[in-house]
């Protein structure tokens, strides 16, 4: 049985019916830079997300970048970002010219740790980029707080938590500006490459409007350097005709975890993550672990979106993966190496500082696969392979 950690052949019939449909839409429009069937998408998102602007663009990284642009940050800023996430966050800072300053991960929620952004603030900080990493919200009260404080805009980093609730609102929807990916694997995913800005600010949504074609408000009128950061049309149908299922798909998410929960814990060989949430300035109760269990992912706050079900092994996690490989399951490691430690940022008088929460998690997490088409034998299939490699590694031991 080879299980994969993402099947798009598994797509219900009524849905590859809709991308169908959609397909022959554009086409026969004639339209497929920006128009109505963007501009659809948009109104539809603004209306999901509960914001009051959506502007559709070209990547979940061209998201993030025009919202800095947006923002005038550039040479000679920092923004404050999460040393355990995906490339694109602190890649989209340097590329305005401005600094990434990276900063540790809260041990239970993994995600951005509100006491280490404001002990990264400086003179020079102008925002800070949380990420609702594998889609489990950060901790937007208490980083909204340090932002008001220190005068910092606040960008949501939500590529993986489309979906996900904050408090009494979607994520994406509590900063100035939020930024979501639509890259084939998220949770809503186009056919390519796309992306969504999120604001209820309408001054900065007319400015990423213009600067997604070249600055432009005005045909041939250039009032700033933006780029060519439009969203197709073509994506932007397809991604309507499967945003009506993103609910399914998310409830699908969320019982197959509850599914690989009740079966790791009865296996023995697994445990809750024992690493309390900080980021809310009181730790909750600790849960026991034994050396050697597998850690599970706990669900902290909000709703969390499972875009990534993801794993600790401290023991011997290369190992676990290879064996899971020869069994025909496939993971992947979210992320290897952390960002400061990637060799574009280590260049100069620059040294990799330590930052000792996103190593450990950088050595020891691995995904299993979690995607909506998963049946409840597949994963009772990679809980018992793990639970074998556990033990055997136990005896070994």
């Amino acid at each position: 049985m080879r299980i994969p950690l993402l099947d798009f052949g598994r797509m219900a019939s009524e849905e590859k019916g809709r991308l169908e449909e959609a397909f022959r839409r554009v086409l026969a429009s004639g339209q497929f830079i920006l128009g109505e069937e963007v501009a659809a998408f948009e109104r539809e998102c603004a209306d999901f997300l509960g914001v009051a602007h959506a502007i559709g663009v070209s990547s979940g990284t061209d998201a993030l970048l025009l919202a800095l642009q947006a923002l005038g940050i550039g040479p000679g800023d920092e923004v404050i970002c999460p040393s355990y996430t995906f490339f694109a966050t602190a890649g989209s800072i340097a590329r305005t010219g401005a600094k990434p300053v990276f900063a540790d991960s809260c041990p239970g929620c993994w995600n951005l740790s509100p006491q280490e952004v404001k002990r990264k603030v400086t003179e020079k900080t102008k925002a800070v980029i949380p990420v609702h990493l594998f889609g489990q919200p950060a901790a937007m009260t208490s980083l909204l707080a340090v932002g008001r404080e220190a005068g910092l805009a606040v960008i949501e980093d939500a590529a993986q938590a489309f979906g996900a609730r904050s408090g009494d609102q979607r994520a994406g929807g509590r900063g100035l500006l939020g930024c979501f990916s639509f890259f084939p694997t998220k949770n809503l995913g186009a056919l390519g490459d796309a992306g969504l800005v999120t604001t209820q600010d309408g001054a900065l949504a007319d400015r990423i409007r213009a600067l997604r074609v070249h600055g432009s408000r005005v045909k041939y009128r250039h009032e700033w350097i933006g780029g060519n950061f439009r969203i197709d049309a073509l994506q932007a149908a397809f991604l309507r005709a499967r945003l009506p299922g993103v609910e399914a798909a998310l409830a699908a998410r969320r019982r197959n975890v509850q599914i690989y929960e009740e079966a790791f814990l009865a296996s023995g060989i697994a445990a809750r993550s024992p690493d309390s949430c900080r980021c809310e300035g009181q730790e909750e109760p600790v849960c026991p672990s034994s050396p050697g269990q597998v850690l599970l992912p706990r669900d902290w706050r909000g709703e969390h979106t499972w875009n990534q079900y993801v794993i600790r092994y401290p023991p011997d996690r290369d190992g676990l993966r290879r064996f899971l490989a020869e069994a025909r399951v496939q993971t992947e490691v979210y992320y290897p190496l952390p960002l400061h430690l990637q060799p574009c940022f280590l260049v100069g008088e620059r040294k990799g500082e330590e930052l000792p929460v996103a190593e450990l998690f950088a050595r020891e997490s691995l995904a299993l696969p979690i995607f909506p088409g998963l049946s409840a034998d597949e994963i009772h299939r990679v809980v018992e392979l793990v639970s074998r490699f556990a033990r055997q590694r136990a005896k070994e031991t």
